[in-house]
């Protein structure tokens, strides 16, 4: 993919790495320090397994950045997945301090040691098509309903914490299988699959890069993704050729709307969608419209996103 910066104003990278980090609570300041003196926003998670993060600002900031993290021991080799946003897709810069970079909750699962065979967006479509192959998605409900690949499986998981519970409530059927799974990124998957083989999966298969490398290499006219893929910040999707795509978000449930939710009658924007409408109250319904009302304001103004945009 062309990322000119003529294409749009910021360029977001998504980037992991497993790999034991020594000293992880002592990278933060100096990290935080780092990134806010060249206005780069986003989230980076820091954990003794390693670091996983989103974050966006200039082309040059981010290449900056990337160098940095390079330098730091047990970060050199970097998983990184560039996109395009046209505005800046955060509103703050944040460092966090965690247990792990992507919980799963289960001790030992270590992807450094066992994990499934990586496949590359190339091979994807021969591997998914396969009648012999069944397909798992292993994000939250709420983001496969916007998007997700023809014939997958949805474990309908509200967290990836309750992923485990599901897998081993299906070992029975995936045992002895071809266990193709995918994530947004690829990072889900490098503990989902080593979960899987943990507890006696073995012929299990993992999409590189997940599906952001997948929409960035592989044409839309040989794609198997059907809809749009969300992704953690303003853009809230983004679709082949990582071009931003056309859902929104729910200000007063977070759920990810498709253009057909926004044509709903129980949709206001800022305020309602039709998944939500009857779980709040009038009391709620008026109090986001104000929130809603006071985020246009400030963006009439020019100046910061409102806290509660």
């Amino acid at each position: 993919m062309n990322l000119s910066p003529n294409d749009a104003s910021f360029l977001v990278a998504a980037l992991y790495r497993f790999h034991p980090l020594e000293g992880h609570a002592e990278l933060r300041a100096p990290l935080a320090d780092f990134c806010s003196r060249r206005d780069i926003k986003g989230t980076l998670l820091l954990a003794p397994e390693g670091i996983n993060g989103t974050v966006a600002g200039s082309d040059e900031a981010l290449g900056e950045l990337v160098a940095h993290l390079e330098t730091v021991r047990g970060l050199k080799g970097l998983e990184i997945k560039y996109s395009r946003a046209a505005e800046m897709p955060f509103h703050r810069m944040k460092v966090r301090l965690k247990k792990e970079i992507v919980t799963m909750g289960v001790p030992g699962i270590d992807p450094l040691a066992s994990v499934g065979a990586y496949v590359p967006p190339a091979d994807w479509n021969a591997l998914i098509a396969d009648p012999g192959t069944i397909v798992i998605d292993t994000r939250n409900d709420y983001e496969v309903a916007l998007g997700t690949f023809r014939g997958a499986v949805d474990p309908k998981t509200q967290s990836f914490a309750e992923f485990p519970a599901w897998a081993e409530r299906n070992r029975g059927d995936l045992e002895g299988r071809k266990v193709a799974m995918f994530c947004t990124g690829g990072i889900r998957c490098e503990k989902a699959t080593a979960y899987m083989k943990s507890i006696g999966v073995e012929d299990v298969f993992h999409l590189k890069g997940g599906i952001l490398k997948y929409l960035e290499e592989v044409p839309a006219g040989e794609s198997l993704w059907d809809g749009e893929c969300f992704v953690f910040d303003e853009r809230v999707s983004v679709t082949h050729g990582l071009a931003e795509g056309g859902a929104e978000l729910c200000r007063a449930c977070r759920w990810p709307l498709t253009e057909a939710d926004m044509r709903s009658e129980h949709y206001v924007e800022g305020v309602s969608c039709a998944r939500c409408h009857d779980q709040r109250t009038d009391e709620d319904r008026s109090r986001y419209a104000e929130r809603h009302r006071q985020v246009e304001l400030a963006a009439k103004r020019g100046g910061k996103p409102h806290v509660g945009s």
